[in-house]
């Protein structure tokens, strides 16, 4: 193999690895710019996203006020059984991971919260499609000092700039195979 072929190989080898990073796991700050609160519809909230395996939940809201319980299936859910819980989580930033297909359930720890609709239902796919991370707009509430929407703007940039990145990787790789083919 000459080395034009062999640097051939190696610029699809880089492009390869660098398109496998196009497809980003997504951040979801639960509530979008309400965040963890009581006044939030989640409901709502959950219908317009889409998560994935790899995304990440983040639950941000007062220490002290709120908490974060996983709950063990949808009958602990509608009766707001959080007694017992599979996790529960108190700092007021807090982040889950969605590792797998199916069915998850939150609630808040405190009482009485979870009965008047401080409750979450989501579904996490598997799959290539993009997420759909919480954006400043997918809220009713347009509050600036939101602790969440700074952390919303970062997710949507860092995504931006992969894509910016994956697409200048590929225009690099089809010069430099260009390249070598002319050469």
């Amino acid at each position: 193999m000459g080395p034009k072929n062999t640097f051939t190989i190696l610029v699809l080898v880089i492009l390869g690895a660098l398109m496998g990073n196009e497809v980003e796991a997504g951040q979801h700050v639960v509530g979008g710019s309400q965040g963890w609160e009581q006044s939030t519809d989640f409901d709502s909230w959950a219908s317009a996203q889409t998560f994935k395996v790899g995304d990440q939940l983040v639950f941000k809201y007062s220490s002290g006020l709120h908490s974060v319980v996983e709950l063990a299936d949808e009958k602990a859910y509608k009766q707001c059984d959080t007694g017992s819980s599979l996790d529960s989580k108190s700092s007021g930033n807090d982040v889950v991971k969605l590792t797998k297909p199916g069915t998850r359930y939150f609630a808040c720890g405190t009482l009485g919260h979870c009965d008047q609709g401080m409750k979450l239902k989501i579904t996490t796919v598997a799959g290539n499609a993009p997420s759909t991370p919480t954006s400043p707009s997918s809220s009713s509430s347009s509050s600036s000092s939101s602790p969440s929407s700074t952390s919303t703007t970062t997710s949507t940039s860092t995504s931006s700039s992969t894509k910016s990145l994956s697409s200048l990787a590929a225009i690099f790789a089809v010069v430099a195979t260009l390249f070598c083919f002319m050469f």
